[in-house]
């Protein structure tokens, strides 16, 4: 059958990048796993947050880290110089132990959560 990880999270762009993010989602359509991508229907305020929530095969986690890489590598949209940043928890189906991806300046960071281990309980 498989072991899964629950992915949760959310990474905070540009309006004007959004069209880039959908595409990128969509180069890397996935049958089933990409339907736990979220945009707001409609634009408001200053800021557009792309949701993620999902439970997928822990084989997977290399497929929604290739698009997370990609996301967080869109270049600023204006000259405030803003890059994507967000924050995804991740935990394993057989660890206790959670993990987040920090999204920020072009780049993921892969951190140990262990105050958040509640959540693969």
């Amino acid at each position: 059958m498989g072991m899964y990880a629950s992915v949760r999270g959310w990474l905070e762009i540009d309006f004007e990048q959004r069209a880039q993010a959908e595409q990128i989602i969509d180069q890397n359509r996935h049958e089933l796993y990409s339907g736990g991508w979220a945009f707001p229907a409609k634009p408001f305020n200053w800021s557009l947050y792309l949701f993620y929530g999902g439970d997928i095969r822990q084989r997977q986690i290399g497929w929604f880290r290739e698009q997370i890489d990609q996301l967080a590598a869109l270049p600023p949209a204006d000259e405030d110089d803003d890059w994507p940043r967000g924050l995804f928890v991740i935990t394993l189906e057989d660890r206790e132990d959670a993990e987040t991806w920090q999204i920020r300046e072009g780049a993921v960071t892969v951190l140990p959560a262990p105050d958040l281990s509640w959540l693969a309980e």
